[in-house]
């Protein structure tokens, strides 16, 4: 009986040893990925929030060495980035419904699921090119519609995939207890598994924006840049991500200070979509 107690005693002492060990490492990575993460947050503050002026938010891009601000940018980025979720939502949710309650074992769903893993891996720039060579080039000019397509193609396999998860989640025996009660299909699929997934599916919307919110690439090929005030997306038109590009390359001081401070305001606007999506999926739980 010593014998057994002693060999139990070795086991959990190794176990315990193990776990210390796992746990040491874990808190370790833990530590090295919020100690990079902290520094760049600092970092993107400290050297932006100078350049965070009235003039910075009112008006638009300058010259070198001049006095302005990257109005115009924000103006064109937000455009863009509502119509590329206008579009690509929609074709996300109801790709997401047809996968997760029609025919989520058909051909037809096999191939969408492939395709849909596709684009989700795909590089941004590789979206960028596509859509170039599909309209830009074929129209002979860049143009903000070209811009919200190719954000609008990152938007929607990101919906799709959140959709049809969200929609898994959602117990079988609510669908037949509204079936048993002779509640047609599309009225269960809108009226009680939509409903019950809802936070899991504006969870997906959030982090498809927060997202394409700071794509530079697939905006360098299709809406290319613009430094004066437009709203015709027929045009050339800036976003925020080209014009830090741009903008951080130069060698003039306030270009790079209108840099730091478009950097700084995309940072807190996808912060802020991501903290609110962790809320809205706690309140879900």
């Amino acid at each position: 009986m010593t014998d057994m107690d002693d060999i139990r005693r070795a086991r959990y002492a190794s176990r315990k040893r193990v776990n210390i060990i796992a746990l040491t490492l874990s808190l370790g990575a833990m530590a090295f990925g919020l100690f990079w993460l902290f520094w760049i947050l600092w970092e993107t503050f400290r050297l932006g929030i100078g350049g965070m002026t009235i003039a910075t938010l009112t008006q638009m891009t300058p010259p070198p060495n001049e006095a302005g601000g990257i109005a115009n940018a924000i103006y064109g980025s937000f455009l863009m980035v509502l119509l590329a979720t206008c579009v690509g939502t929609p074709i996300g949710i109801m790709a997401g419904i047809y996968l997760a309650e029609y025919d989520p074992r058909g051909w037809l769903a096999s191939v969408t699921r492939f395709v849909n893993d596709i684009l989700l891996s795909a590089p941004s720039i590789v979206i960028g090119l596509f859509v170039y060579a599909v309209v830009v080039a074929r129209f002979k000019s860049f143009s903000g519609w070209a811009g919200v397509i190719a954000l609008a193609l990152i938007v929607i396999p990101v919906v799709i995939r959140t959709t049809e998860n969200m929609l898994q989640l959602v117990p079988a025996g609510m669908r037949e207890a509204a079936y048993a009660l002779g509640t047609p299909k599309w009225k269960v699929i809108m009226s009680i598994t939509l409903r019950s997934a809802r936070a899991g599916v504006v969870t997906g919307i959030l982090l498809a924006i927060a997202r394409i919110s700071g794509e530079t690439a697939p905006l360098l090929f299709t809406a290319l840049n613009n430094q004066f005030w437009t709203s015709n997306l027929n045009d050339p038109m800036a976003s925020l991500p080209v014009t830090i590009f741009k903008f951080a390359m130069s060698p003039y001081e306030n270009w790079q200070q209108l840099a730091w401070a478009g950097v700084l305001l995309i940072t807190i606007t996808v912060l802020g979509l991501n903290i609110l999506a962790r809320v809205l999926t706690r309140h879900k739980d």
